[in-house]
């Protein structure tokens, strides 16, 4: 498998599943990382508890993505685990998605570009998100996507950091 895989989603080829419950957690911020994950389906939000109750989103893994990718270099991970919908991940021992990655080059590489696009998507996401206008945040997101699916809205509304009757607002005023 390792010699002829070339993709970093390659090395979770046959490997276990199991499915996450909505709501449930399946990590915790300093918990030991020994795992590697790969969202199959579903939605897994990776959140930091705040003190008062709430959390900070820092990215939320759907079908075909990483899950804390970047804890392949850590000892603990750095946030929760929480399915947003029920969702069905693959996982490794991080000792033998580190050996693959050593094993193949072209694995490591294909996982360096694909955090490096993700990378990219959230620094403009800083940057609208930095914008104090609902208008501001619409047209720059709009700039950058395009018009999104119908039923999309909703998603549009959490990636700009505001409400959905906010960006239904915003919405209405444009077609006046």
């Amino acid at each position: 498998m390792i010699s002829i895989m070339s993709h970093w989603r390659d090395i979770f080829e046959g490997a276990p599943t199991r499915t996450v419950a909505q709501g449930a957690c399946l990590f915790r911020r300093e918990d030991p990382v020994r795992t590697m994950y790969l969202v199959r389906s579903g939605s897994i939000a990776l959140e930091r508890p705040l003190r008062d109750g709430t959390a900070l989103t820092l990215h939320v893994a759907t079908g075909g993505m990483a899950l804390a990718e970047a804890s392949v270099f850590a000892t603990t991970y750095h946030c929760d685990a929480v399915a947003r919908s029920e969702a069905e991940v693959a996982f490794l021992p991080r000792a033998t998605f580190r050996r693959a990655l050593r094993a193949c080059p072209d694995a490591a590489l294909s996982l360096i570009e694909t955090h490096a696009h993700e990378v990219q998507a959230q620094r403009a996401r800083i940057e609208i998100l930095r914008l104090r206008r609902v208008s501001d945040r619409l047209e720059a997101w709009l700039d950058l996507h395009g018009a999104p699916a119908p039923g999309e809205w909703i998603r549009v509304a959490d990636q700009i950091g505001v409400s959905p009757p906010a960006l239904y607002r915003e919405l209405a005023r444009r077609r006046s």
